[in-house]
């Protein structure tokens, strides 16, 4: 069984910072693509950003030049450094791995339950 478990959400202030961390545990063959994602209150779920396995990045528009998406693969973790947040960037974070399981010949979509940013003075 593979889980995907986020932790650093939280209540921050306009400008200010938060590190999201995302670790996958169990039964891991191989991890491809690893990835944020965010869905604000009566709003649709939106890519925030995502990483390979190689280290290829790629970002929303909306958060270019301020967030940033990182992985470890030693230990199956991918991180978000959120930096100049500003109130729209509120939402539940939520994070998603591209994984074949051990003795899978196929490839999940795994999600882990999110995280509450809240950007707010």
């Amino acid at each position: 069984q593979v889980q995907l478990v986020e932790s650093g959400g939280g209540l921050v202030q306009p400008g200010g910072s938060l590190r999201l961390s995302c670790a996958a545990s169990g039964s891991i063959f191989s991890i491809d693509v690893m990835g944020w994602y965010r869905q604000a209150p009566g709003k649709q779920r939106e890519l925030v950003a995502t990483v390979t396995v190689g280290g290829h990045t790629e970002y929303a528009e909306s958060v270019k030049g301020r967030f940033t998406i990182s992985r470890d693969n030693a230990k199956n973790t991918v991180y978000l450094q959120m930096n100049s947040l500003k109130p729209e960037d509120t939402a539940v974070y939520s994070c998603n791995a591209k994984i074949i399981p051990v003795r899978a010949n196929t490839v999940y979509y795994y999600w882990g339950r999110g995280t509450q940013v809240t950007v707010s003075s």
